[in-house]
């Protein structure tokens, strides 16, 4: 016995809520339906399937897998309910939303199946149905055919790929298709894509505008700038061209206004929420200006409220019409303002010149500032000026009584009550005996007690308690750390050229991240130059006459920003090369300084430290090990610094013992060789060295020793393998100098960046 329509739709509604509270048994339950709502079944049960079938593909509850899955299932009913002629209107267009939602399924499907042509030709015949019926039809299936062309541009344009090892994480797209894939080649599927675009994008041109379609097309647009950046300027502009208020100049009927209105929201929110996506964009400027332009022009055409009105159907004034020629009449007074509630008044109470409990009891601050800054500057363009004068009298008014009022009560505080005072009576003469008795019980007289003139002096804040050492530590690392952080984020220097303002510069002067790095660099040099020597040289006077006991030294806080600065630097040598080359340049600035001191009247007993050759080593050997056969940072340092020795050859030279970076180290001493006279020699010997101990450096250094010194190349046997240190010869005062600083040119510093860290 076969049931009733009425009887089936009962069941079927059972089944739909047995899958909404368990999205597992959508499989059975599809696949179960698909015989009882197929083309052939009776106008209600194909309307309750086409529903069915779109709600199933737009929810969330159901798998992405299973969907690919259903999908497959289901195009065939799909395809049948839409090649049906006579087919009611609303099955078409869940069908068409159905369709909208399993086409990226089935084109992922396609892209892994190569050679499931059945499949792929049932949803083209769904696709070329759609089409059809995108200019033919009702607005309704309209609206849906967009939603369709929508999606299909989508699937049909190359997308970002987010993980290529994962293709099923990732959105479908044209870039997921092989090149030479048979059923859907990307040369053919993309031209396709950007027409039914051009299509699309057609509406915006038409003259006569369906305000549905156009609303339907800009909301759908919305996903394509989002996800399609190679489309986004083409979209964009197409929607800035458009101007919703064009048939504003036809006759203004109230239809027509709001489909005016319609399309000029949906347009401003469109373009609103790509701003707020991007607000630094190419368009962003243009989407500015026409969001103000479409406002200027939605407010002068649809503001009735500046237009000249009618004449009234009451009297406003009133008078009667039949009256209004009579005169001498009196017109009625304007209500005044209703007077303050009694106790504390605020601000709002004093300024509320209304007594409608409507307008009272609104908070106007749940509106937005630019919506009250639109509404109240023509209100106050309309308004007399009697009226504001009027209004401002009375805020006036209100609030000299209340302060008069505020005064009063003040004053009758501070007054005594009179409780405690006997009555005043003119009648009654106290005789001499009750005077005396009444003064003797008044308590004595004491002028200490009497209270002193009420005068307040300077108010001065106490001295902060002194910090300990430890404290101070503690503080100035936080100090550091924080200035360290902040580099992190500045701006780098800007490549383009400037104007060399020469020797006269002043290092600093700009406020960006070389500015920076210079207080840095100096802070930890010259901020403590010499404190550190003579605290070191109190406690060994201590300690010698027996007064303190021997101490471990603290590091001082120079060396602590010494650190942290050679940390910075070397987590990103090849970047911040030029910062370590400053700190050098400060470095042995400082160092010279401060042996300049030493030979002066105010000697100390304890020689200066060496900082400059501590740190420059300690950069060399933090470099080294990182270092490629193509890497010219090494060159660079070596040629920028103001002093090197031999201990510097060494670990250039030590570079050797890797084969690949042979050539490296041979270069960076013919480099020297050619730009550093000071140490040409040493470097002539490291490269004899070279030569002599490393088989691998012995064809690239043989051909420099060809040029420098050929005698070497004669030699049978070979000499001892390490140079001894070579000092300078001593300068005019008899003492030895520094041999990167005993000739003219090696002592100075030999870059801008030098010169600015002596300046």
């Amino acid at each position: 016995m076969s049931l009733s329509v009425a009887e089936q739709l009962t069941q079927l509604n059972a089944a739909r809520q047995l899958v909404l509270q368990d999205s597992g048994l959508y499989p059975q339950i599809v696949q179960g339906i698909l015989p009882i709502v197929g083309a052939n079944a009776g106008l209600e049960l194909r309307r309750w399937g086409a529903d069915f079938l779109a709600e199933t593909f737009a929810s969330p509850l159901l798998i992405a897998q299973e969907k690919e899955r259903l999908s497959i299932v289901i195009l065939q009913t799909l395809r049948e309910l839409l090649e049906n002629q006579a087919e009611d209107h609303n099955v078409i267009k869940s069908v068409i939303q159905a369709a909208a939602s399993i086409y990226a399924l089935v084109f992922r499907y396609i892209i892994s199946n190569q050679h499931d042509t059945a499949t792929w030709d049932r949803m083209v015949a769904i696709k070329s149905n759609v089409f059809r019926r995108w200019d033919t039809a009702s607005g309704g299936i309209r609206v849906c055919c967009i939603k369709f062309v929508q999606r299909v541009v989508q699937v049909q344009t190359p997308g970002v790929v987010a993980d290529p090892r994962r293709p099923e994480q990732n959105e479908v797209s044209l870039a997921l298709v092989p090149r030479e894939h048979p059923l859907i080649p990307p040369s053919r599927l993309e031209p396709e894509a950007l027409g039914l675009l051009d299509r699309l994008l057609n509406v915006f041109h038409e003259e006569t505008r369906d305000v549905i379609l156009v609303n339907a097309t800009l909301n759908c647009l919305g996903t394509l700038i989002r996800t399609r950046q190679n489309a986004a300027n083409k979209i964009i502009t197409a929607v800035l061209n458009f101007s919703p208020l064009k048939q504003t100049s036809s006759p203004m009927t109230p239809k027509l206004k709001v489909q005016i209105k319609s399309m000029e929201k949906t347009t401003r929110m469109v373009l609103m929420n790509v701003l707020r996506r991007n607000e630094n964009g190419p368009f962003a400027g243009r989407i500015r200006q026409y969001i103000d332009r479409l406002a200027q022009t939605r407010f002068e055409t649809f503001d009735e409220g500046s237009k000249k009105r009618g004449l009234p159907s009451e009297p406003t004034d009133g008078l009667d019409n039949a009256k209004r020629m009579r005169l001498g009449a009196e017109l009625p007074d304007r209500p005044g303002p209703p007077p303050l509630p009694p106790g504390p008044v605020s601000h709002a109470q004093l300024f509320t010149l209304s007594g409608e409990r409507g307008l009272t009891s609104f908070d106007v601050t749940q509106l937005p500032i630019e919506l009250i800054v639109r509404i109240t500057v023509p209100v106050l363009h309309r308004i007399e000026q009697s009226a504001v004068d009027a209004a401002i009298s009375a805020v006036r008014s209100r609030y000299l009584t209340l302060k008069k009022t505020q005064a009063a009560q003040a004053q009758a505080t501070t007054q005594p009550t009179g409780e405690d005072e006997e009555d005043y009576e003119p009648d009654f003469e106290p005789s001499e005996e009750q005077i005396v008795n009444k003064t003797d019980n008044l308590p004595p007289e004491d002028p200490i007690q009497l209270p002193p003139d009420l005068a307040l002096g300077p108010f001065k804040l106490p001295q902060p308690p002194p910090l300990t050492p430890e404290e101070t530590e503690q503080i100035g690392k936080g100090t550091i750390s924080r200035v360290f952080s902040m580099m992190s984020v500045l701006e780098e220097p800007s490549t383009t050229k400037r104007q060399k303002p020469g020797l006269n510069r002043l290092a600093g002067s700009n406020y960006d991240r070389e500015a920076w790095m210079t207080v840095i660099t100096r802070l930890a040099t010259r901020a403590s130059a010499g404190l550190d020597d003579e605290e070191v040289s109190d406690n060994e006077e201590a300690e010698s006459k027996g007064t303190v006991a021997q101490q471990t030294p603290k590091p001082s806080l120079s060396d602590g920003i010494r650190e942290t600065l050679w940390k910075f630097i070397i987590e990103d040598f090849r970047a911040r090369i030029p910062i370590a080359i400053s700190w050098l340049n400060e470095e042995w600035f400082n160092d010279r300084m401060q042996s300049q001191n030493q030979d002066g009247p105010k000697a100390k007993k304890r020689p200066p430290k060496d900082h400059y050759n501590k740190w420059m080593l300690k950069i060399l050997d933090s470099i080294v090990p990182f270092l490629d056969a193509k890497d010219k940072v090494l060159i660079r340092f070596l040629s920028e610094i103001p002093a090197l020795d031999e201990r510097v050859l060494d670990r250039v030279k030590g570079l050797a013992k890797d084969p690949e970076r042979v050539t490296l180290a041979v270069n960076a001493l013919y480099y020297l060789v050619l730009v550093r006279p000071p140490v040409r020699e040493i470097s002539i010997d490291a490269m004899v060295d070279l030569w002599r101990n490393f088989e691998d450096a012995k064809a690239p250094a043989a051909k420099l020793l060809k040029k420098l010194r050929p005698d070497v190349l004669n030699e049978d046997t070979p000499l001892p393998p390490p140079i001894e240190s070579i000092k300078s010869p001593p300068s005019e005062d008899g003492k030895e100098g520094l041999p990167s600083a005993s000739v003219k040119g090696e002592g100075i510093p030999s870059t801008p960046n030098a010169v600015a860290a002596a300046g």
